[in-house]
């Protein structure tokens, strides 16, 4: 029987109002997400810093006799101070190795020692090395005109790279007073993380907020925490070697150890100290180097994942999938959407598995329908 022509009339009108409330609605949110752009990282990663250190901040809450916002204000002064005294030194060595570099180029005082004798000895790259080497040692002008272009080319690379870095520096700024103001509305914004997951996940939404604020931290000392203790490490041997520009050489080291991959690093030091050292000073160096590149198999099962109720693996391929393919911020957004996924996908599983006996023991739609036939 054909149902009647005023129905399908209330039925189209209905979808098109839905239709158009939904499209509202995706419009609104676009043009917030649009207004909010510029902030989105400041926000984002107040969030990853505030819930990264927020058992410190409870911790020293307690110790005030829960005075909130003194915690919050001492942690990001805290946060703050160790951003801006390592990055202000950093920054003064590099323009003071740089201001007596441009000085002695100008005054033609720069000398190039000679090539050690046993660099000739290298096999494939000693060669090459051994004559570049020598024809700077001999005649540096030479060399640099012959350079000059690709010295030009490389100046804007290198002067925007540095505009990077100060916009960076303020973002991370930014972010720890942003971390610090959530710090000292903590009670409030857990309330809202907590309605939102309870929205998102219904009656699962409660381990799934305690999931993603395990994830932040587990990265936070998993992988963030154990590359800054390579970092200081190597930055120790580096000083003590006597390696030029070890603060430069710590820092390229953080962000390699970051990315697992610390040794692209620790293997041009060491060239280097085997070149211009002694064979004894260079062994030691490298057996430093080697356990500073095996530290991490060490601490990571220590801290990464600890906390988390997914295994580490999960973590770990969230983490650093996420940063290759959004950058740093991925870290802890890959790890967070890989752990919730790994975790629905076990709820499927379960839910499937209890669900499957009961349709073995009643058959599937299909025989059910050869029986009611029958």
């Amino acid at each position: 029987m054909a149902a009647p022509l005023g129905h399908d009339e209330n039925y189209v009108r209905r979808a098109l109002e839905v239709f158009i409330h939904v499209g509202l609605l995706a419009m609104l949110a676009a043009a917030c997400l649009f207004i909010l752009r510029p902030f989105i990282p400041l926000i984002a990663w107040g969030i990853i810093i505030a819930i990264a250190i927020y058992p410190g901040y409870r911790k020293l809450q307690g110790v005030l006799g829960g005075r909130t916002r003194l915690a919050a204000v001492i942690c990001t002064l805290f946060l703050l101070t160790l951003l801006i005294v390592p990055l202000a030194l950093l920054t003064g060595s590099l323009v003071e190795g740089v201001h007596s570099l441009t000085a002695r180029l100008r005054e033609g005082t720069l000398v190039i020692p000679s090539p050690p004798p046993r660099l000739e000895s290298w096999p494939i790259v000693g060669g090459p090395i051994k004559h570049a080497w020598e024809q700077a040692s001999t005649n540096l002008s030479t060399v640099l005109k012959t350079f000059a272009p690709q010295i030009k080319a490389f100046i804007p690379r290198l002067l925007a790279a540095t505009a990077g870095i100060g916009v960076g520096a303020l973002q991370w700024v930014l972010s720890i007073i942003v971390a610090g103001v959530l710090l000292g509305n903590a009670a409030g914004g857990a309330k809202i993380a907590r309605s939102l997951a309870n929205r998102l996940f219904g009656e699962k939404g409660p381990e799934f907020e305690q999931l993603a604020g395990s994830t932040i931290r587990s990265i936070t000392t998993g992988i963030i925490g154990v590359a800054f203790i390579q970092s200081v490490f190597a930055g120790v041997g580096f000083l003590v070697a006597g390696l030029p520009g070890a603060g430069l050489w710590a820092a390229m080291f953080l962000v390699a150890a970051i990315l697992q991959l610390g040794v692209v690093v620790l293997v041009p030091a060491v060239i280097y100290m085997f070149a211009i050292a002694s064979t004894t000073n260079a062994v030691i160096f490298l057996v430093w180097c080697l356990i500073v590149g095996v530290m991490d198999n060490i601490l990571k099962p220590l801290f990464l994942g600890r906390g988390v109720a997914v295994p580490m693996v999960v973590v770990f391929l969230g983490a650093i999938g996420g940063f290759v393919a959004i950058g740093p911020i991925g870290l802890f957004v890959g790890a967070i959407v890989l752990a919730v996924g790994y975790k629905l996908l076990l709820a499927w599983m379960e839910m499937n598995a209890k669900t499957s006996p009961e349709m073995v023991e009643r058959g599937s739609p299909a025989v059910q329908a050869v029986r009611s036939a029958s």
